[in-house]
């Protein structure tokens, strides 16, 4: 049977494999967890649809598959059902050889073609590989001839034993005998074309893929799309931190950790709900601004593959309490690669918190398609002017970026000089512990 990527649901239309947890030939059970897909930053695991035997892996790890789109075949239990890629896979290798063979022809002809060297030989003047019976694309055959690799001598791991570029790479940094081909040391020397080797020293190449290439995705939508901006500004935590301290022991008796972010994501509630446009988005095919009457606040969480934002939603609904417990659900779900794709859909704010790594300030990029993003930064003890007086204060820069096409940069300061009220004055805001 061919097994299709199933339809995940959320409009969901396409997904990365990650990760095949069984490889072909193994024996497989009904709902056994086959593979991981990662989709709009979430990890799914998807489980077997039948008893019976992978027998072929169409798309391989690192490889997009849309609904719909043949992922494996499996033979049920008691079948032996080799599905149609068989005969069509036969037919692209006759096709391609036919073509193979006119280039070939036609370069003789015009006296271009001479027999190549076998992949791996050195020497000046490397031919271009001669007509070869491996099973692969015309594209492949296209990079082996730039990469002087011979295809008769790479063996494919693509299905069906098919040649894929990663293959003819691989076999180029090899070399036929199986050890890195050297690099030139010529008075000019030139990296190998299509490799992975430099003049200048060794390097390593690392496919972008999964959440990293999710993460370079969104990144470059939303600085393509929104027209950033960036405010910065201080805050005094002397009193939040001492409110903090006093609710601890109740907060350990619950057994929840309590931190800084349930009091800071509070003061932002109370900032968006007096600045209602922080709180919105740009529906660009409809030309409207779409002011939010929820609040959902997406809270950026570093894994292990990248950065992750679960949303706390309804957060104006929650108490400091609760609030705290649905973040520690949330960043272990996502560290955890446990992450619900319902919870990080939504967001209508972002807060990032590079507090804990340090540095002086920074300009996060917004989480698109919302309007603002506000970076937390590290809180530390400093001297500052009180009532004629210099004293020692716990200060902390808080950044803000804002998409200038929706908010100016007024409405932006106004806003965080409201939240960072709230912050010096946390006993203008009640809030429940």
């Amino acid at each position: 049977m061919e097994w299709k990527m199933p339809d995940l649901g959320e409009g969901v239309q396409e997904g990365e494999i990650v990760k095949w947890a069984v490889k072909e030939g193994d024996k497989i059970s009904h709902d056994q967890h086959l593979l991981e897909i990662m989709t709009d930053k979430a990890t799914m695991e998807i489980p077997s649809p039948a008893d019976g035997t992978l027998e072929k892996i169409l798309i391989k790890e690192g490889e997009i598959a849309k609904v719909g789109q043949v992922m494996a075949v499996i033979a049920a239990e008691g079948t032996k059902d080799h599905g149609p890629w068989t005969m069509d896979q036969k037919k692209e290798e006759t096709r391609e050889q036919k073509t193979e063979d006119r280039k070939r022809r036609t370069e003789k002809r015009e006296g271009k073609f001479s027999p190549p060297l076998r992949g791996g030989d050195k020497g000046e003047g490397e031919a271009l590989p001669r007509a070869t019976k491996a099973l692969t694309s015309p594209m492949i055959r296209q990079i082996a001839r730039e990469m002087h690799v011979d295809l008769d001598s790479v063996q494919g791991s693509g299905p069906g034993g098919r040649i894929v570029k990663s293959d003819v790479q691989a076999y180029a940094r090899r070399g036929s005998t199986g050890s890195p081909r050297a690099v030139s040391t010529t008075a000019h020397p030139e990296p190998v074309e299509g490799g992975k080797l430099s003049s200048f020293g060794p390097e390593e190449r690392i496919p972008l893929k999964g959440l990293r290439r999710k993460i370079a995705e969104h990144m470059v939508l939303s600085r393509k799309t929104a027209a950033h901006f960036t405010h910065f500004d201080e805050a005094d935590f002397t009193e939040l931190m001492a409110l903090r301290e006093e609710a601890k022991k109740s907060a350990e008796t619950a057994g929840v950790k309590l931190t800084y972010l349930p009091y800071i994501i509070k003061a932002v509630l109370h900032g968006l709900k007096k600045f209602p446009m922080i709180n919105a988005s740009l529906d660009e095919a409809t030309g409207e601004i779409v002011l939010k009457k929820y609040f959902n606040i997406g809270v950026a969480v570093t894994t292990e593959e990248g950065l992750i934002v679960p949303v706390v939603k309804n957060a104006d609904h929650l108490g400091i309490l609760e609030m705290a417990k649905e973040i520690s659900r949330l960043s272990d779900a996502a560290r955890n690669r446990k992450i619900a794709l319902e919870d990080l859909k939504g967001g209508t704010f972002t807060i990032t918190n590079i507090g804990s790594i340090g540095g002086v300030f920074s300009a996060p990029v917004i989480n698109y398609p919302e309007v603002a993003i506000m970076g937390l930064h590290k809180i530390k003890p400093t001297p500052v002017a009180r009532e004629g007086q210099v004293v020692i204060r716990n200060m902390m820069v808080i950044s803000i970026s804002g998409d200038h096409r929706v908010v100016d940069g007024a409405e932006v300061a106004a806003f965080l000089k409201e939240v960072i009220r709230i912050i010096e004055h946390p006993g203008e805001l009640y809030v429940e512990i």
